[in-house]
This record gives structure tokens, sequence and C-alpha cells, in this order.
């Protein structure tokens, strides 16, 4: 079993909202870290009814509970009408909630009791390089840190499983969409856009849907936690730059499934793409891991000039390339970010092992900057 790097117990307190995709092994984290808990799992069909029908059936059940009793509920979501119980029993009972789920958007559109700001909110995200022994990127690039994903030796059927799963439980049997058939084609099209700069005119024509729906599905993407957006940085010096987000799937080898990239080579697009998209999706879950408020953006002028990364205002800038030998030509775009904010720390992450000094530009192998990331040293 993998020893997940986020802090769970300590950001409990007096409740917790802890969301995460399927799959990410909250299940699993739970166990091991609270084995005493009281725990409700929504998935059984035959308790989700009683709760559904008498939401009052909580209270009755953990009212005696001596204070500091914690209850984990998962799936909080597909019973957004016991939230008020809940509230209840933490103000007047002292009971501790860990609330758990694989979409928020049932609780944001019911209006649900949020808790007074009772309930921290967590997300667990897919494996981390530093959770895993002997981290092979090369597997991670092409089979995604799903924990059941990265160590099988054919993923295949298993990336099918989990997105006919995600395509009957969060969407169909949730009723988010009225025709399933399209989202599907939705999803592949918004797959083949991941990491590029949001589009809803483009996928709207690609997928003979009004780019109003386009919208609404990005939204529910993003809510169920399947996916992302990369906000630009936006702020403005000499050259005029872009404003709209970019788009990533919340793991790469969920990705690779759905635009069928099965083999993944090295010095192809096709590993290049899901390695910039590797790297972006360990930042981002580092960046809420450490509680950070430096924010996750990229920078791209109008001209075409683009950096991946950028964190913070400004403070860090990180390209990312699976080059296996940079040269200076790598750190042109950088070196342009350097022109125009000259307090960044310029960084660019590849598949070189000899990490050295370009100038300005710090190029790092991409293990090396993984282990200084999670070590703080990045930022």
């Amino acid at each position: 079993m993998y020893k997940r790097i986020l802090d769970i117990e300590n950001r409990l307190d007096d409740g917790a909202f802890l969301f995460g995709a399927r799959q990410t092994g909250k299940s699993t984290l739970i166990a091991d870290r609270f084995k005493n808990a009281i725990v409700y799992d929504l998935l059984k069909t035959d308790l989700r009814s009683r709760f559904e029908r008498h939401p009052e059936l909580l209270r009755q059940l953990l009212q005696d509970k001596p204070s500091g009793t914690i209850v984990v509920i998962d799936e909080i979501q597909k019973v957004p009408a016991l939230m008020d119980e809940v509230h209840w029993l933490m103000v007047n009972c002292g009971i501790v909630f860990l609330l758990c789920g694989s979409s928020a958007r049932k609780l944001k559109r019911s209006g649900s009791n949020t808790l007074g700001g009772r309930a921290h909110p967590m997300s667990l995200f897919p494996l981390v390089s530093a959770e895993i022994p002997d981290f092979d990127v090369d597997r991670a690039v092409s089979n995604g840190m799903i924990p059941r994903h990265y160590l099988a030796e054919n993923p295949w059927r298993r990336f099918k499983g989990y997105v006919d799963v995600y395509l009957t439980e969060e969407i169909k049997d949730e009723g988010l969409v009225r025709n399933l058939d399209e989202f599907r084609r939705f999803l592949e099209v918004a797959a083949i856009m991941d990491g590029e700069i949001m589009n809803y005119e483009s996928v709207a024509a690609d997928c003979s849907i009004s780019a109003r729906t386009v919208r609404e599905y990005y939204l529910i993407l993003i809510d169920t936690l399947l996916g992302f957006e990369v906000p630009a940085y936006a702020k403005t010096i000499r050259r005029k730059v872009v404003q709209s987000p970019r788009f990533y799937l919340f793991d790469n080898g969920i990705a690779n499934y759905l635009m069928g990239r099965r083999i993944l080579l090295r010095g192809t697009d096709d590993y290049g793409h899901a390695f910039e998209h590797l790297v972006v999706q360990e930042i981002r879950a580092y960046l809420n891991y450490s509680e950070s408020s430096e924010k996750l953006s990229y920078w791209r002028t109008y001209t075409g000039i683009e950096v991946d990364v950028v964190l913070g205002d400004a403070k860090v800038a990180i390209e990312i390339k699976s080059a296996e030998q940079v040269r200076t030509r790598h750190c042109k775009n950088l070196k342009v970010f350097k022109e125009e904010h000259p307090d960044a720390r310029c960084m660019l992450v590849s598949l070189d092992k000899l990490s050295r000094r370009i100038g300005e530009v710090e190029c790092e192998y991409v293990l090396d900057f993984l282990k200084a990331l999670w070590e703080g040293k990045v930022i």
C-alpha cells in the first residue's frame, strides 16, 4: 500500500470534506488512518435508500455517541439532505465528520447546507512521485497515476472500465446530461484538447452541439473531478498575452485512453504531451497538499511564445520538455519570460539526466525536479 502524503488527520478539526475522483484511494486512505471511525457508505443502495427517505435516521444513530466520535460518510453527494443532520450533530453533539465524495456538483446544485464553514475542504489526487518507491517516469507517462492503473502491466481494460463507470454512475445515474452518447463524444474531443487553451466554439463544431452545451459539459467534468482548469497568467508588461484558461483531465492515463494513445515512446509528440501533463499534475497536487497560497497558471503571448507553468506572481516559470538532451534553443521561451519578469526563477524540466544551468535557466532532470518539488525547494 502506498503511503499517501495528504495529512488528513491534522486537517480534520471539527470536520472536513474529502473530495477526489473515483479510485484515487479515498476509501483506502480512510481505512488506514481512521480504523475506529463509524463509516456509512452511500454506494450501498439499501443504506442510501433509507437515508433518502429518512435523513433524521443519521441523528438517531449518532446523537448519543461521545463528543469527538469520528464519522465517515462516503459519497455524501448522493444524499444531500443529510447535510442538515450532519450540521446539527456537529454543533450539538460534537461529532466529527469526514464527508467524502467523487463529485461536488450535486451538493452545489441542491443548495445544500455547507456547514457554516465548520468543515475544511480537502482533495485527494492520483498518486504522486513522492508516494511511490522506485518511481518509474515512463510507466507514469503511459499508465497515469491512479493507484490501480500505475502498476498494471496492461492498464487498457482498467481505463475502459473506469470511463464506463464514470459515464454510468456519475453522468447517467445522476441525470447530469440528457444525451449520454453526445456527452461521450464531447469527452473524447475534450481529451484531444487536453492541455490546450479552451475554445468552446471549436469543440462545439467538432461535437455538433452548441457552445453553450460545451460550456456546461466542461463544468460537469470539473464538478465531477474529472478535469481542471489552469488559468492564464494575465499580467501584461510589454507583450499582449492570452487570457483564456487551459483544460486538463485529472489524470494523464485517462487522457491517454480517451485519445487512443496505447504505446508512448520517448521522442514522440504523444509522449511529450503526456509527459507535460504528468508534471503539471504533480505541481497541482503539491500546491494543494502543501496548502500553498501560490497559484498555478500558464503564460502565452499572442505571437505564440509560451511557458507551461507559472507559479505565484511570476515567482517561478517552468517549461516542460521531454527531450533527453537539452539544448540552448529549448530555453528560448523562458528567456522571453525572463525579459518580462526579471525576478522570476526559470526552470526547464526534461528527461536530460544532466541537471545544470544554461544562462539564467535551471535545467532539471525530471526526477531531480520532482524530488526538489516535494522537498519544498521549488517554491
